[in-house]
């Protein structure tokens, strides 16, 4: 697979990576593990060399299988976790005290097998802790050698500029997709300046872009769409529209919903890699694939005609997930 700069960071990624998190957690119960390291080493063997995990992801159980799943191709991939909630429990609330990103680090080194973290993200940024603290913590992890790089994730542009004067940011990972586009405002211009480069989660509209979701669709309860606003049953009737224009122009690409959606993506930004999750390999070849899908000017021309027609409607986390962004 193409492989991609991050940035001016010098960290180089497979210009599509696999997002962890599903595996795990957040998404219904968690895939049979021997199942789940199938997946993650078919992706590897498929050119996917960017994986992307967290402590909060189970919490621990993500590390943990990334770990036994990847620890003997350790040197041909980039592993990309986070710390950032107190003992990693997003309900639990923020902690980005220095010393925890420590106790955070050393924990996720042993869970992944690993001497070194290539990219180290704030999960979320800490109001109660300067963002030159936790950038002058991971630049001292840096210097020890136990973290290549730093990341932030849901950063707005100010705290990005006033982390990168302390330690330079290497990427941020925020939401970014057909239907989510906020970081265009900002966040991606800071970044083109800066030199940083661009990780978008949930480049698939956390599937509902893949046209697999529709109004009649029922999640498991331990799914956290279920509170997710964008994924009520209204406004999944009211989002189809979106997916209706994609497939139109999938269909005569002979593509899949998805694959434009990853294209469209690639097609932004040369500094940008996208992490699509899944749990299942047909799904991960589908994304895989996209890599080598190019989108003609005629092509984007559309896609961004159809955007501005259609409204999305709800927002895309609950009230009290929302307040941990960083605007």
């Amino acid at each position: 697979m193409q492989q991609r700069k991050l940035g001016k960071s010098g960290l180089k990624v497979s210009a599509i990576g696999l997002g962890c998190m599903g595996l795990s957690f957040a998404y219904g119960p968690a895939t049979e593990e021997q199942q789940a390291i199938r997946l993650l080493q078919s992706a590897f063997d498929q050119g996917v060399t960017f994986f992307d995990t967290a402590e909060a992801y189970g919490p621990y159980a993500n590390e943990t299988l990334l770990g036994k799943a990847l620890s003997a191709s350790r040197d041909k991939i980039v592993i990309a976790t986070k710390f950032g909630f107190r003992d990693g429990l997003p309900a639990a609330g923020l902690d980005s005290r220095p010393e925890n990103i420590r106790a955070v680090t050393e924990a996720s080194l042993q869970r992944l097998k690993t001497d070194r973290i290539d990219l180290l993200y704030q999960h979320r940024v800490d109001p109660a802790v300067p963002i030159e603290d936790v950038a002058g913590t991971v630049r001292d992890l840096v210097k020890e050698g136990k973290v290549l790089h730093f990341g932030l994730s849901e950063a707005g542009a100010s705290t990005i500029r006033r982390a990168h004067a302390v330690q330079p940011v290497a990427a941020v990972q925020s939401e970014y997709s057909l239907w989510w586009r906020e970081p265009e405002a900002s966040v991606l211009p800071t970044l083109e300046e800066l030199g940083i480069g661009f990780v978008p989660f949930s480049p698939l509209g956390k599937g509902f872009l893949t046209g697999a979701i529709d109004a009649a669709t029922t999640f498991d309860k331990s799914d956290f769409r279920n509170v997710v606003p964008r994924f009520t049953e209204e406004n999944r009737r009211a989002n189809a529209a979106l997916v209706d224009a994609l497939g139109a122009i999938a269909d005569e690409k002979g593509v899949t919903r998805a694959q434009i959606a990853l294209a469209w993506i690639l097609a932004q930004k040369a500094w940008m890699a996208p992490i699509p999750g899944t749990t299942k390999l047909s799904r991960l070849e589908e994304n895989i694939a996209a890599a080598s899908i190019a989108l003609s000017n005629e092509d984007a021309a559309r896609i961004d005609a159809a955007l501005n027609e259609i409204a999305i409607v709800g927002d895309r986390y609950p009230a009290k997930m929302q307040q941990t962004v960083d605007r």
